[in-house]
């Protein structure tokens, strides 16, 4: 869990720098960035969901 949180703030930190900036446009690496933060930060995100779920689903199918 503090690996999402570790990095739902590094994307909110990047986010927020770029869009803070008086620039005239981002480039695509930067974009590009982004959407890899935004990916890993998914990617942790459903692997932790997933490990609860299916210890939920393990719980119920033994209770029955």
């Amino acid at each position: 869990m503090a690996l999402r949180k570790g990095a739902k703030k590094m994307v909110l930190r990047l986010v927020r720098h770029l869009l803070m900036n008086e620039q005239s446009g981002a480039t695509a690496i930067e974009y590009g960035l982004i959407a890899a933060l935004i990916a890993v930060a998914a990617v942790v995100v459903m692997g932790q969901v997933g490990t609860n779920l299916s210890s939920t689903f393990n719980t119920v199918a033994t209770s029955l």
